[in-house]
């Protein structure tokens, strides 16, 4: 029995692929690979909708926040991670590239394992300073830095009473990114 050929897709050939899928399709360009995402729950969006509010208003017109949009990785990936800030770009007519961002956020409910496995290793490779994943099962922040061709190589663990610091910019109670039931 012969092995099936993988085709790996192209950033270009994915573009020219939107009106075939669809704006609403849930899903990402990972390594050449069309990877169906998770439906997003309530938890997981309100999550994201607060720490849109909250890093909008502590960064100001210091970066932007740039909710569930795509970012360019390389050649053949171009995830849609729930939060990504931006320097500032006072053109914006194209696609955001790893240079661009500060940080990448992923809020994690059912996704933990594809976030910390797949999602984190790829925005290490592509150079993006920070990345951000949140725990919603349980409630904590990891944040990792340093990154490397291999991956992060730092990791810390913050929860309830502890405070998300972005570079210079922003500084946010984790507890306002998790939500009721976080205590402190």
């Amino acid at each position: 029995m012969a092995t099936p050929t993988r085709h790996r897709f192209s950033l270009d050939e994915w573009h020219r692929m939107g009106d075939v899928l669809g704006g609403d399709a849930r899903v990402e360009l990972i390594e050449g690979e069309i990877v169906e995402m998770s439906p997003i729950g309530a938890r997981h969006a309100w999550c994201v909708a607060r720490l849109t509010a909250a890093l909008v208003h502590a960064l100001g017109d210091a970066a932007i926040v740039w909710p569930q949009n795509p970012v360019e990785l390389d050649e053949h990936s171009e995830p849609r991670p729930d939060l990504a800030v931006l320097h500032p770009d006072p053109a914006g007519d194209t696609t955001p590239r790893a240079g661009d961002v500060l940080l990448v956020v992923e809020v994690a409910d059912t996704s933990l394992a594809f976030d910390r496995e797949v999602k984190a290793p790829l925005y290490a490779r592509a150079g993006i300073p920070t990345l951000w994943i949140v725990d919603l099962q349980a409630r904590c922040v990891e944040v990792l830095t340093d990154p490397s061709p291999t991956g992060y190589r730092h990791r810390r663990v913050l929860v309830a009473g502890a405070r998300l610091v972005l570079a210079d910019l922003a500084e946010l109670p984790v507890s306002d990114v998790l939500g009721p039931g976080t205590g402190a």
